[in-house]
């Protein structure tokens, strides 16, 4: 049954990695390995000679000679743990995606165009790949990628220069979302699987990763695609007078999240709940509408009594990426069926035995480019003891970096990389040629930094 549930892993994880030219969404597949994971587990249960205990991080001892009514139990237990602790990352990103909908419903993004007043190409690459470090270890690397690209449609007119910026936009946000614990899903699974903390992963992640962005910036700047000026399609938004001031107490909020699980010590989910509902509340009051989720107080035209459609809460719970949700409940959930089995348990052992462990995330992190780094990082926390490897532990900050930054040398290899593949139509051969270099010269003198720092 071991070799059926792999065999479904690889399989499944094929499909995603080709989703475009099977044209299924990759979410499928992820929820299809992860039933048909579990399934196996669930038949074979009497069969399987060895559990692994995620809270003791070690093998059960004498599980072989467990009782089927104890195997089941065990079985139950650890997938109601799994599930649990996947279902705080999925709500906090949904907290996180609803919070960044409503700024959006606001067009509090636009503020940030305010912000660019050069007409060189060269600043303007400065400027965005700055926005881009800082954006996204606020909102996360997918959404900063997102709000630059559509802030370059209406700045440059021309797609053949945008690709450029969008480019480094892609190896900025990921750079910026490796120091950040809010700043991608890898980096908010360690902070929330405790093997990180926030104080110790910007202390020893804020220079590589900055290093990771600058170093490619600088040399892009000398490349004849940011030399001379641009002149903008002068095509204005219409401005919203709320817009600044959602922008600045969303973000404002978001960034409170890690200060309140460090106070509280509670889950980061419960932190983000809490800045939600006074986002969702402020943003009712705003548009004068009660803030129940449920009724509508007021009748206003066009809108049916009992109806909510016009709320700004209610729209933007309508508007986040449900597939991405559910995409990462199937990952996650798939790698907890092989972590139980203590498959990945024992091959951690084995390549700590091999291989030196830096050399090992070194190479995760190249593996990024190619697969999901989502995935990787589920595999990597289930490798690694934390008896031998307790919070803070030099390697964690290596898979947190690695698997953040690593994914910029393919664009296909992180989700910064496939939006703007599809906003701006990026051939996968052009990025290859043109912007991989410069983002693994980054991801190598970053890495090179750590090494350094934890040395």
């Amino acid at each position: 049954m071991e070799i059926f549930i792999v065999a479904v892993f690889i399989l499944g994880y094929f499909a995603i990695t080709i989703e475009h030219s099977l044209k299924i969404d990759k979410l499928i597949p992820a929820l299809l390995m992860m039933a048909l994971a579990w399934a196996g587990i669930a038949f074979g249960l009497d069969n399987f000679s060895g559990w692994f205990d995620s809270h003791a991080s070690s093998m059960i001892d004498g599980f072989a000679s467990f009782t089927h009514d104890e195997k089941l139990h065990t079985m139950e237990s650890t997938l109601l743990h799994h599930f649990g602790k996947t279902c705080e990352i999925l709500i906090f990103l949904i907290g996180a995606m609803t919070i960044v909908e409503i700024i959006d419903s606001f067009n509090g993004f636009a503020t940030i165009k305010n912000f660019i007043k050069t007409n060189k190409k060269r600043m303007l690459l400065w400027l965005v790949c700055f926005l881009g470090f800082i954006l996204s270890a606020i909102i996360d690397n997918l959404t900063a990628t997102i709000v630059l690209i559509t802030i370059l449609r209406k700045l440059l007119p021309d797609s053949n220069d945008r690709i450029w910026f969008a480019g480094l936009i892609i190896i900025a946000a990921n750079a910026g979302g490796a120091w950040s614990p809010i700043g991608d899903v890898t980096t908010t699974m360690l902070w929330m699987g405790q093997k990180v903390s926030t104080v110790k992963l910007i202390e020893y992640l804020i220079l590589p990763s900055l290093v990771c962005m600058a170093l490619p910036t600088i040399i892009a700047s000398f490349l004849p695609a940011f030399k001379g000026t641009f002149n903008s399609d002068g095509n204005d938004e219409k401005v919203n007078k709320h817009g600044a001031f959602m922008l600045y107490l969303g973000l404002g909020l978001i960034v409170f999240v890690p200060v309140f699980k460090t106070v509280t010590h509670l889950p980061p989910y419960v932190g983000m709940m809490l800045s939600l509902s006074i986002v969702s509340l402020t943003a009712e009051i705003i548009s004068n509408r009660n803030f129940s989720l449920t009724a509508i107080v007021e009748n206003e035209p066009g809108v049916e009594e009992g109806h909510h459609h016009s709320s700004p809460t209610f729209r933007a719970l309508g508007n986040i990426e449900m597939p991405s949700i559910l995409f990462f409940l199937g990952i996650l959930m798939t790698v907890a069926a092989l972590e139980s089995l203590g498959m990945i348990f024992l091959f951690g052992q084995n390549v700590q035995q091999s291989i030196d462990n830096d050399i090992f995330v070194l190479l995760l992190g190249a593996g990024s480019a190619v697969i999901d780094n989502v995935p990787l990082v589920a595999a990597s926390m289930g490798m690694f003891d934390m008896s031998q490897f307790p919070t803070d532990n030099h390697i964690w900050h290596y898979i947190a970096y690695a698997a953040g930054t690593g994914g910029s040398m393919l664009i296909i290899g992180s989700a910064a990389g496939v939006v703007a593949m599809g906003m701006e139509k990026i051939s996968f051969f052009w990025y290859l040629k043109k912007i991989a270099w410069l983002a693994l010269i980054g991801y190598l003198a970053g890495f090179g930094i750590m090494t350094l720092f934890h040395s």
